[in-house]
């Protein structure tokens, strides 16, 4: 008999020890660094958690184990967090963002992924909003 093979897939993006500070201070686009501090206060007041660096590209809050509704597979992930891409901020803020349908529609300028947000600056969008839907995603978690 064969056997059975775990759903747990290690996954290449993980927590790791560097600094958040350095990481933010080293962002070359001065809007995105600010506002990455600004998220970054905004995300750990809102999680009761301190950021960690997730791979050398996102700054996350918490985690907890994700369970793939169509595959079965399971990774740990963050809880929330963010990413100061060169393109936009990338949020994570729920698995689904649809979830969020009504918050989106009053946010302001964004775009959206399958589970990201993404803004080109904070001045974009209406903090308030922002601040309710991470609440509202920290209740499902």
């Amino acid at each position: 008999m064969a056997e059975k093979k775990s759903k747990l897939v290690e996954i290449k993006t993980k927590p790791t020890v560097a600094s958040v500070t350095d990481f933010i201070n080293a962002v070359p686009d001065e809007q995105k660094r600010k506002d990455s501090f600004v998220l970054l206060e905004m995300m750990k007041a809102a999680s009761g958690e301190e950021p960690v660096l997730w791979s050398n590209s996102i700054i996350g809050f918490g985690n907890k184990r994700y369970k793939s509704p169509t595959t079965g597979r399971e990774v740990d992930w963050l809880l929330i967090g963010f990413s100061p891409r060169k393109a936009n901020l990338s949020l994570y803020i729920s698995i689904g963002i649809k979830e969020h349908t009504a918050a989106l529609k009053k946010l302001g300028k964004h775009k959206t992924g399958v589970g990201c947000l993404y803004i080109n600056k904070l001045e974009d969008i209406d903090l308030k909003v922002l601040e309710g839907m991470i609440a509202n995603s920290l209740k499902q978690k």
